[in-house]
């Protein structure tokens, strides 16, 4: 997949292709049909399939009081949309300027004249552009005026959730890591760097790896069985995320109990895939008691873990980028 960003977007690069637009956050299972149907339409028409993001995120810019907390990393959503043989990422650089350009200039300046779109699939109920004047309407004309074809697509769900990057973020900060891999198709990952932290789980017994990511939506506070990846390998952990009240902690860490495994990775890239909650974080009496406690939370790691479903461990490729 090619990354086209920064200027680049306004350059002629494609004569023809069937595109899609949106965010994408958390790149769930409804994203993954339209990037599905995408695929198909491109191949049966034997032009190039785009997508087209933004970045930032439009409410970072527009209204950050009340912007979300993203599931997926840019570098993380790039690569999970690599996954689906997408050929191009158009990744619009989004600020106050921009977000004054009508909808018409933006879909007949970047998507029909540097893209040569042919056909645009939107999901339901999507619009972007000023006003959010880039609606189906919108797009019908302009596609009559411009020689394009349009899809609205339905909404997609099962059981009768539609699935949405909201209700994702809505799971996790919840700890339902259940929930969010039935809307996501994979288990919640954050990725980071293994750092030094107070070395506490090593006087316990317990080292643990503490992680540093810049992964902004993080699952509620508590004791979760993980899968994580370090240099290729797969390894199963117990994960605590919170303060440590048993210490008098007052900064939220990250930290990971790697089972059965002891190499030294301080510095190392992380990837950390939420499985399942095991309990709340809570303040011990004293050292022994809580001792007993991350025993019996690894005992019950290593019997989810035995039953992991290892179709939701995502290893994401990372995507060749080109064009910045």
């Amino acid at each position: 997949m090619q990354i086209v960003t920064g200027m680049n977007i306004y350059n002629k690069t494609l004569d023809a292709s069937v595109v899609t637009i949106g965010n994408f956050d958390g790149v769930h299972r409804g994203h993954a049909e339209i990037f599905a149907h995408l695929k198909k339409i491109s191949i049966d028409r034997g032009v190039p399939s785009v997508v087209v993001t933004f970045e930032p995120h439009p409410l970072k810019i527009l209204a950050p009081e009340s912007a979300p907390s993203l599931i997926t990393t840019f570098e993380q959503k790039s690569a999970l949309i690599a996954e689906y043989g997408i050929d191009y990422l158009v990744v619009v650089p989004f600020s106050k300027e921009f977000s004054q350009l009508p909808a018409n200039d933006f879909v007949l300046t970047i998507l029909c004249r540097s893209l040569g779109m042919v056909h645009i699939i939107i999901g339901h109920d999507y619009a972007f552009g000023r006003g959010r004047e880039g609606n189906f309407k919108t797009l019908e004309t302009l596609g009559t005026l411009n020689g394009f074809t349009l899809e609205d697509l339905p909404p997609i769900g099962e059981e009768g959730v539609v699935f949405s990057s909201s209700l994702v973020r809505s799971a996790v900060a919840d700890g339902d890591m259940d929930a969010a891999a039935r809307i996501l198709g994979r288990y919640y990952q954050i990725s980071g760097t293994v750092v030094h932290g107070r070395e506490i789980g090593q006087t316990l017994g317990f080292p643990t790896a503490n992680i540093a990511t810049s992964n902004e939506l993080l699952p509620s506070d508590g004791v979760y069985a993980v899968m994580a990846r370090i240099d290729g390998q797969l390894v199963k952990g117990a994960c605590n995320v919170g303060i440590n009240p048993t210490f008098g902690g007052s900064t939220r860490t990250i930290e990971v109990f790697l089972l059965d495994y002891s190499d030294n990775i301080y510095d190392h890239g992380i990837d950390v895939h939420f499985v399942q909650r095991l309990r709340p974080v809570q303040r011990f009496p004293d050292v022994a008691t809580l001792k007993s406690a991350i025993a019996q939370d690894v005992s019950n790691t290593r019997i989810i873990l035995e039953n992991l479903d290892a179709t939701y461990v995502r290893l994401n490729g990372k995507p060749e980028s080109c064009a910045h």
